[in-house]
């Protein structure tokens, strides 16, 4: 929703609102995405382990923000897929184009997690 009066900073009822809305879109994902349950639940377990194994904060930061760019990319994957999906279950080319590369995004930011752990902790083991 666009602000009302251009670029004005938000009123607290305004953030308030805009916060609600944000936990139902995490409600909705946790109920109806298998993939986003599986990807936080892996979050729960390797964000304390990158919390532990990260020699320094900017290590930290770069192991858990790998793990929580997948979350926020299979969120932008899921709101492209309900998208097509409310448009109707017929196959169509473009819609299965799009709905790939979500899946391909989704993809990429997983190995991007992967290299990221890989990068910084493999060289102590190694």
């Amino acid at each position: 929703m666009a602000d009302e009066y251009g670029h004005l900073p938000r009123r607290p009822g305004r953030v308030y609102k805009a916060t609600i809305w944000s936990l139902q879109g995490l409600r909705a994902a946790w109920l109806h995405e298998s993939s986003f349950r599986l990807e936080a639940y892996l979050l729960g377990v390797l964000a304390p382990l990158a919390l532990w194994l990260g020699g320094n904060g900017l290590e930290r930061a770069m192991l858990l923000g790998s793990c929580l760019l997948v979350l926020v990319v299979e969120l932008l994957n899921s709101a492209i897929e309900t998208v097509i999906e409310r448009f109707g279950p017929e196959r169509h080319e473009l819609a299965g184009r799009a709905k790939d590369m979500g899946s391909a995004a989704v993809f990429v930011a997983m190995l991007n997690a992967g290299a990221t752990w890989a990068l910084i902790l493999l060289p102590r083991w190694v």
